[in-house]
């Protein structure tokens, strides 16, 4: 009787330990590709918290969740490549850190589910059936409020620099959200009775072409739209600006803290660390297409004093008093 008892035992030992094994493999610790337009030192603060937002949630890099990190280092044209490849890694949720990064993912997959911090126009791009029911693979949080936001910008400008009468606007024409933000613009600036003068950079020789510009017309004060290529060259925008004598307002807190005048825009780092969350949900099980996209909730508005020094400005009181912080 104990030898057909160990038997027994032994026969269920062999039946059960295949789908112990296949129990232990379904467990695989899942992998995220993070595909950005700069680079890593570049974008590092937004990634830092993006990764502290998945802590927050019970994901530590390297232990729960793998990042698979593809940087196209100043190189917009590079993203199609990269999504591509984290394709081919077969990554579980790919996080596109822009809009451009966005749009180069979405065509590299229309499975894999995509994460975006901040998204620009994300139903005219195509992105999104609509905010509140994406409907595809692709979701995440706003960027932009439109009108309202580039209007404060202009506002911002104006009540810095009360006799500018035209402004210039540099944009990139390869970002698929600059036609859009430009419409907006002309808006805006009707309602200041401001005159725009409209440049486009895809490089940055092709920005020093810009400033020669904007030196010609004699421009009065510079908007800087928020482009993954100006926020890589911040310093060398903010340094041409000085010299051409330009007040400038960017969209990202980076760029005033490169040497930029001023800023007014979204909290992109408050975005990353809110998209975590987005990340945990459909690494639970839920659909991208079913989480509603969100909207930006929180604004800053940020001044280099150092720089208005170099530009012989005195900041006014009233504007002094609205930002949410002073760079001295």
């Amino acid at each position: 009787m104990r030898l057909i008892g160990l038997a027994v035992v032994l026969a269920l030992s062999l039946t059960l330990a295949p789908h112990s094994a296949g129990a232990q493999q379904a467990q695989k610790v899942p992998r995220i590709g993070f595909l950005a337009a700069p680079s890593r030192s570049d974008r590092a603060p937004q990634r830092d918290s993006f990764v502290q937002g998945l802590r927050d949630l019970g994901w530590v890099e390297g232990k729960d969740v793998v990042i698979e990190n593809r940087w196209a280092e100043g190189r917009a044209d590079r993203l199609a490549e990269l999504a591509a490849e984290l394709v081919r890694l077969k990554v579980d949720v790919m996080f596109a850190a822009s809009t451009a990064a966005a749009v180069a993912a979405k065509n590299a997959t229309s499975t894999i589910p995509i994460v975006v911090p901040t998204m620009s126009d994300p139903v005219k791009l195509g992105l999104v059936a609509s905010v509140a029911r994406p409907g595809g693979n692709v979701t995440g949080l706003s960027y932009s409020v439109g009108l309202e936001i580039f209007g404060k910008q202009l506002e911002l400008l104006k009540q810095t620099v009360p006799k500018v009468r035209q402004v210039a606007v540099l944009s990139n024409p390869a970002n698929p959200s600059h036609a859009g933000t430009i419409a907006d613009l002309k808006v805006a600036a009707r309602a200041l009775g401001v005159q725009l003068q409209f440049l486009e950079a895809r490089n940055l020789d092709e920005v020093a072409g810009a400033f020669a510009a904007m030196t010609r017309e004699r421009s009065g004060g510079l908007l800087v739209v928020s482009d993954p290529i100006f926020d890589f060259h911040g310093a060398r925008l903010a340094e041409l600006a000085v010299k051409s004598r330009l007040p400038a307002m960017y969209g990202l807190r980076s760029q005033t803290e490169a040497g930029g005048l001023m800023s007014y825009g979204v909290d992109i780092r408050d975005n990353f660390r809110r998209a975590a969350t987005y990340v945990d949900k459909i690494l639970k099980g839920a659909k991208p297409g079913e989480l509603p996209v969100e909207q930006p909730s929180k604004f800053e508005f940020v001044i280099n004093l150092k720089t208005a020094r170099a530009l012989g400005l005195k900041i006014p009181q009233s504007v002094l008093g609205r930002a949410d912080q002073v760079i001295e």
